[in-house]
């Protein structure tokens, strides 16, 4: 079950976090596993290892703008030092599972192809191809319009 802080100012510097409680008091908190760009998948597997270690943790989401830091956060170094351990032998376990699976959808013909990327959604294909076309250009155009002269 996570655990959840009451606070009135949270501070947030890289991987720590200074808080002033209700009583003014100071305690750092320690980010445990950044949430950007994790698949739900595994960010709940996270939790529930951290769940079954009986980790208390609590979690801060990226914000409406995406400019917080969305992480699973522990409240002391010693409850870090537990935790870190567990969370390496996870990535590398995921990292083998992943590649097996994917080397799995290769061999079986199933793997996505950058076609079939392109025509799940083709207006962001052709955007980016748009986007990297006129910076190509604006880039090499300069050199041209120089070895013209």
């Amino acid at each position: 079950m996570p655990l959840f802080f009451k606070t009135n100012v949270v501070y947030i510097f890289s991987e720590f976090a200074y808080t002033h409680d209700a009583k003014n008091q100071i305690s750092m908190k320690k980010l445990l596993f950044r949430l950007d760009g994790v698949p739900d998948d595994e960010a709940a597997e996270v939790r529930a290892l951290l769940d079954q270690h009986h980790i208390d943790y609590y979690e801060t989401p990226g914000g409406m703008w995406g400019i917080s830091v969305a992480g699973i956060w522990v409240s002391d170094k010693s409850i870090y030092d537990r935790a870190k351990p567990l969370l390496e032998e996870y990535a590398k376990e995921r990292s083998t599972r992943m590649r097996e699976e994917y080397a799995r959808q290769i061999a079986s013909g199933e793997a996505e192809t950058l076609l079939q990327r392109a025509m799940r959604k083709p207006v962001s294909f052709i955007a980016a191809i748009a986007f990297a076309a006129a910076i190509l250009y604006f880039s090499l155009m300069p050199f041209f319009w120089l070895a013209g002269e």
